[in-house]
C-alpha cells in the first residue's frame, strides 16, 4: 500500500495544570526535512521528539509545532508592572516634549511594548511531563500517518485509472499498424515512380524496404510498455515507501511511449501517443507525492 507524503495530525494532552498541543504537517520532499518549534522551557526534549518523529515519517518536508497553555488558576503569565510604569512615564515625557496628545487607551499602547508581559519559564521537565509530552506527540504522529494512508488510497485509485487508460490506448494501436506499413510502402513506391527514367533493382529495393520497415516496427516497445504498466500496478500494492520506484517506472514508460511516437509515421497512431503522454504526465506529477 502506498502512502502520501501530504498529511496533518494533531493531539492535545494535559499534565499538572498544563495543556500541551501538538500539530504536525508534511508535504512532499525527496528526503526528510523536519523543522520543530518547541517552547523555550521544553527545548531539552527536542532531540527526543525528533527521534520519535523521524523514523515514522521517513520522507517529506515536515513541520512540528508544540504549544503550552497553563490551565490552572495560578497562571505563570503576569503583567510586568515595573516595565509598564517605565513605559508610561516615557510616553508622558515624549508627549510634553513633542507636543502631541496622550493615548486614549493606555492598555493597548503599553501592552505592545516588549517585556510588558512576563512568564515564569520552565527550568526542568519532570518525568511525568516528559512521558505525557512524548505520548501526545506520538498520538499526533499516528494521526498524521492515518491521514497519509487515506491520501495514499486516493492516489492509488488515481494511478490505477491512469494506467487503465494508457492500457486501453495501447490496445488501440494494432488496428493502425497494418495500414501504417502499407501507407509507408506505398509512399516510397510512389516517390520512386514519380522520378522519370530511373532504373533500379527491384530485388534490392525489396530488401531495403524490409530493412526500413523493420526499423519502424514497434512490437518490442508495445511489449515493454505493457510490462511496465503491469509492474507499476504491482508496485502500487507492494510495501510502503515505493515513491521513488514508481518514479523510475514512469520514466521507463515515457521512453517506450516516446519511441512509439517517433516510429509511428501515422497520424492516428500519433494521436494515441499524445493521449498516452497526457495520462503519463498526470502520473508523474502525482508520483512526487508518494512516500
Amino acid at each position: 500500500m502506498i502512502l502520501s507524503m501530504t498529511g496533518f495530525g494533531s493531539a492535545v494532552v494535559e499534565c499538572q495544570n498544563k495543556k500541551f498541543t501538538f500539530e504536525i504537517k508534511s508535504l512532499n520532499s525527496k528526503q526528510l526535512d523536519l523543522s520543530a518549534r518547541v517552547p523555550a522551557g521544553y527545548r531539552s526534549l527536542e532531540l527526543d521528539m525528533r527521534n520519535l518523529v523521524a523514523p515514522v515519517l521517513e520522507r517529506g518536508k515536515a513541520e512540528l509545532n508544540m504549544y503550552v497553555e497553563t490551565t490552572g488558576a495560578d497562571s505563570a503569565v503576569q503583567l510586568n508592572l515595573p516595565a509598564l510604569e517605565a513605559y508610561k512615564r516615557q510616553v508622558v515625557e515624549a508627549s510634553e516634549k513633542l507636543g502631541i496628545g496622550l493615548p486614549a487607551d493606555w492598555y493597548s499602547v503599553l501592552l505592545r511594548f516588549p517585556d510588558s508581559v512576563k512568564s515564569d519559564s520552565v527550568t526542568e521537565v519532570n518525568d511525568d511531563e516528559r512521558r505525557i509530552i512524548l505520548e501526545g506527540l506520538r498520538q499526533a504522529v499516528d494521526r498524521l500517518m492515518d491521514y497519509r494512508a487515506t491520501e495514499g488510497r486516493k492516489l492509488r485509485d488515481f494511478f490505477a485509472a491512469r494506467i487503465e487508460r494508457i492500457s486501453a490506448l495501447l490496445a488501440e494501436v494494432p488496428r493502425y499498424e497494418t495500414e501504417r506499413l502499407v501507407k509507408i510502402r506505398s509512399r516510397i513506391e510512389e516517390g520512386l515512380a514519380s522520378i522519370p527514367k530511373v532504373d533500379y533493382d527491384k530485388g534490392r529495393l525489396e530488401q531495403e524496404m524490409i530493412f526500413y520497415i523493420e526499423k519502424l516496427d514497434i512490437n518490442e516497445e508495445k511489449q515493454r510498455l505493457r510490462q511496465h504498466l503491469d509492474y507499476f500496478l504491482e508496485t502500487l500494492d507492494g510495501p510502503k515507501g515505493q515513491g521513488k520506484k514508481l518514479g523510475f517506472i514512469s520514466q521507463e514508460m515515457g521512453r517506450e511511449i516516446n519511441t512509439m511516437g517517433s516510429k509511428s509515421n501515422h497520424a492516428e497512431m500519433q494521436i494515441l501517443v499524445v493521449k498516452m503522454k497526457d495520462e503519463l504526465e498526470q502520473i508523474k506529477e502525482q508520483v512526487l507525492n508518494v512516500m
